[in-house]
């Protein structure tokens, strides 16, 4: 478990460094990106579901970039956008391509859902921050 932590963060870390991101900021996308994959091992093995264990990882990933825009005044995609590519289902859009190559509509519409599902689930996430955050805002702005 310790190794998978490990390497998200330095994955995430050479990721910031192909985005360009800043040299001080490059440890923090690292810790997010960790972060999010420690969350979704955690939560993998306690629900045994990839869709629930994505939801819940890339809700961490996007309040951890939230706090550290804040605290760092950065843009919140510094992070984010670095932190979620552990997330990434890139094993099973290769999957879905190679079943639909050759031709088994069986496995093709198996991995194509699990995909779109984990897909929807962290866009979902990053979306619901997001959205919380804009109603604490506008409470804020009213009083």
């Amino acid at each position: 478990m310790f190794i998978q932590i490990g390497s998200a963060f330095f994955a995430t870390l050479f990721f910031s460094i192909l985005f360009q991101v800043n040299r001080k900021e490059l440890i923090f996308c690292g810790i997010v990106g960790a972060g999010g994959w420690a969350t979704f091992l955690i939560s993998q093995s306690s629900t045994d579901s990839k869709i629930v264990a994505s939801l819940l990882a890339a809700l961490v990933v996007s309040i951890l970039s939230n706090l550290l825009a804040i605290y760092r005044k950065n843009p919140v995609t510094t992070y984010q956008i670095s932190g979620i590519i552990p997330l990434v289902p890139g094993a099973g859009m290769y999957r879905t391509a190679f079943y639909f190559i050759n031709d088994d509509k069986d496995l093709f519409s198996t991995y194509l859902s699990e995909t779109l599902f984990i897909a929807g689930a962290i866009a979902l996430a990053m979306l619901s921050v997001y959205t919380f955050l804009i109603l604490i805002r506008n409470l804020k702005a009213k009083h």
